[in-house]
C-alpha cells in the first residue's frame, strides 16, 4: 500500500495583498465576529464543521483547508471531518449538528421552490438551539459568507497561517 504524500506549491501566489493592508479596520471586524460566535452557546465544533460545510459548497479551497485544519487541531476524527461532504448519510453527527449542517446548506444553495430557510427546518433548529445559539448560528454563518468573496476574489494561500497567507 503506497503512502499518501502532499505536494508543497512553494510557488502560490495571492492574486491580492492581504486585505488589512488595504483596510486596516477590517482586522477588528474580523476579530468581532470571531468573538461574537465564540460565545459558548454552541460547541466549537459546530462552528467549524459549518463553516467547513460552506467552504465545500462554494467550491473554497483555502475556506475547506483552514476548516479542516482547524478541525484537526480541535482532534475532530478523520471520519467525521471526510464525511461533512455527505453528512446527510453519515452516521458521524448529533441531530443538533445535521440540522446546523442543513441550515448552512439552505442559506446557501438556491432553491427554487420557496424559501431557503423554510418554517419546518427553522423549528427543528429552533428544538435543538435556543435563541443565542440559533442567533450564534446565524453570525457563524454569515462570517464563513463574509469571507467566502475575500477567499474566491482574492485567492489567499491555502494552508497558511492568517498573515502569511497572502504575498502579492
Amino acid at each position: 500500500m503506497s503512502t499518501p504524500t502532499t505536494t508543497v506549491h512553494d510557488d502560490l501566489r495571492s492574486r491580492l495583498p492581504d486585505p488589512i493592508q488595504v483596510f486596516p479596520d477590517l482586522a477588528a471586524v474580523a476579530a468581532g465576529m470571531t468573538k461574537a460566535t465564540l460565545n459558548g452557546s454552541i460547541p466549537r465544533t459546530t462552528i467549524g464543521l459549518v463553516q467547513l460545510r460552506a467552504g465545500q459548497i462554494v467550491g473554497s479551497t483555502y475556506h475547506t483547508v483552514r476548516q479542516t485544519e482547524n478541525l484537526r487541531q480541535a482532534g475532530e476524527s478523520e471520519q467525521r471531518i471526510t464525511a461533512v461532504a455527505s453528512w446527510q448519510d453519515a452516521p458521524y453527527f448529533t441531530d443538533a449538528e445535521r440540522v446546523a449542517l442543513e441550515l448552512v446548506e439552505a442559506v446557501l444553495t438556491p432553491s427554487p421552490f420557496g424559501e431557503r430557510v423554510p418554517g419546518e427546518l427553522f423549528a427543528r433548529a429552533s428544538a435543538h438551539y435556543d435563541d443565542t445559539a440559533l442567533w450564534t448560528l446565524t453570525v457563524t454563518i454569515g462570517q464563513i459568507c463574509f469571507f467566502i468573496p475575500v477567499a474566491l476574489i482574492a485567492k489567499p494561500i491555502p494552508g497558511k497561517p492568517i498573515g502569511k497567507n497572502y504575498n502579492k
